[in-house]
């Protein structure tokens, strides 16, 4: 069972302890990501003319914003890793159809090439052959 971890962090100036189960540097982490939203809303000045509830609500707001684009572009990924998967797999057996083709063709060519030796054989046996008759007569 994973431990539970106690991490004080700063957000917004004020120094909180944040408890979970996962690392004090992913509790770093996301303590650093709303002072990053923090501090890029600060500089806005239609931001700051708001009354605090307001700028939490718009924090809060923007902070879903960027998990649902995330999920989302989670969901995208997922589904262009299983085209590509599917595409790896088809290209798989093009490579296996086209490398047993190979084979049939090599095989095809071998025993071309065997029957061309034997038909040359073939050949030069029956020149002898008309060559002794031609000599007898």
């Amino acid at each position: 069972m994973a431990v539970k971890t106690d991490t004080e962090v700063i957000i917004g100036g004020s120094v909180l302890t944040l408890s979970g189960y996962e690392s004090e540097e992913y509790l770093q982490k996301v303590a650093s990501y709303i002072n990053n939203k923090l501090t890029e809303y600060g500089k806005v000045e239609s931001f700051r003319r708001q009354p605090v509830d307001k700028q939490h609500i718009l924090l809060e707001l923007n902070i879903a914003d960027d998990y649902f684009k995330a999920k989302n572009q989670i969901v995208l990924l997922e589904e262009e890793v299983q085209t590509k998967e599917k595409e790896l797999y088809d290209l798989k057996h093009e490579l296996i159809a086209a490398q047993i083709k190979l084979d049939n063709t090599e095989k095809a060519l071998k025993n071309a090439q065997q029957e061309i030796q034997e038909s040359s054989k073939e050949i030069v046996r029956l020149e002898t052959e008309m060559r002794n008759v031609r000599k007898k007569e």
